[in-house]
């Protein structure tokens, strides 16, 4: 069983700016966590002390009850912001070299070399020069450089950036596959749709803090359930005292009522019962904040 990834109370200043603030978070073993946040919230600095890159002005990283050193850091594959493959050397002989820096022997080196070449699509491309080919392949190729040494976590700082929709599937289901498998894995993505649908917990961070932390559908349901309603009149304000009603827009020009409830509150047949006392509905339908629109609400605020 693989250990969980621990990042306790990080802080990290650059003179007057401060770059995070008692980041705080754990990833499970066989998790999916999404990273995400505006651009400068802190994100790649958090990934950046989990790997050693940069150190923290205080907190710690562990795996389990482990801190992070030099031999735990070999268990950890890595796919920085900034891709960091050498653009003059080829595919196939970087890919060996980077997982004999790992440990592995040449034969293993090979060998997973070809595993990870095939299984990301680009093992066509092992005698070319990493600068000759596309943004998608160097990206593929970039993520085999993280899985090539096996390792027990998994950190990646914008996976997805540049990929095509065939690209994405691919990424996906590896990143699926490796969760399947008890790995932790932590990625960082602006693709907030694609995180909702494969995550199973996210961190939202705003200006070095996390903000929202949690699994997807329950930060989704925090802010309340949407239910549109039309056909009654609104100027009738309808639903005003109803049970469990947080919020209630009538619409000037139209039909329509958007209301927020609260789910453990209020009762959605008596809401429909007033409703239709007041004149015929047309719709009636529950929704629930997506993860975009979370994202904008604890970004803003």
């Amino acid at each position: 069983m693989n250990d969980p990834l621990i990042v306790d109370g990080l802080h990290k200043r650059y003179g007057d700016l401060i770059a995070l603030q008692d980041m705080t978070f754990q990833v499970a073993p066989g998790e999916l966590f999404g990273f995400v946040g505006s651009n400068g919230a802190g994100k790649s600095t958090t990934m950046r002390i989990v790997l050693g890159v940069l150190a923290a002005d205080a907190g710690r990283v562990a795996l389990g009850d482990r801190p992070i050193d030099l031999q735990t850091r070999r268990n950890i594959g890595y796919m920085p912001e900034e891709r960091g493959l050498y653009p003059k050397m080829k595919v196939g002989e970087q890919l060996i070299f980077l997982a004999r820096l790992h440990g592995m022997s040449s034969e293993a080196a090979r060998d997973s070399m070809q595993r990870w070449t095939t299984r990301l699509g680009v093992d066509h491309r092992i005698d070319d020069d990493v600068a000759d080919l596309s943004l998608g392949n160097q990206q593929r190729v970039q993520l085999a450089a993280a899985l090539i040494h096996d390792p027990q976590v998994l950190v990646l700082d914008e996976p997805f950036s540049g990929l095509d929709p065939v690209a994405v599937d691919v990424m996906s289901d590896v990143l699926k596959e490796k969760a399947a498998e008890g790995i932790p894995v932590v990625f960082s993505s602006h693709q907030l749709d694609l995180v909702q649908r494969l995550c199973d917990r996210v961190g939202i961070v705003a200006r070095g803090q996390m903000r929202a932390l949690g699994r997807v559908d329950d930060l989704r349901a925090r802010e309340g359930v949407t239910l549109e309603v039309v056909g009654p009149p609104t100027h009738t304000r309808w639903a005003d005292g109803l049970p469990g009603i947080v919020s209630a827009d009538y619409a000037v020009d139209s039909d329509l009522t958007t209301l927020r409830i609260d789910p453990a509150t209020a009762d959605d047949q008596t809401i429909l019962a007033a409703a239709m006392r007041s004149g015929p509905v047309h719709r009636f339908a529950t929704s629930t904040p997506s993860l975009t629109e979370l994202f904008r609400e604890v970004v803003s605020a």
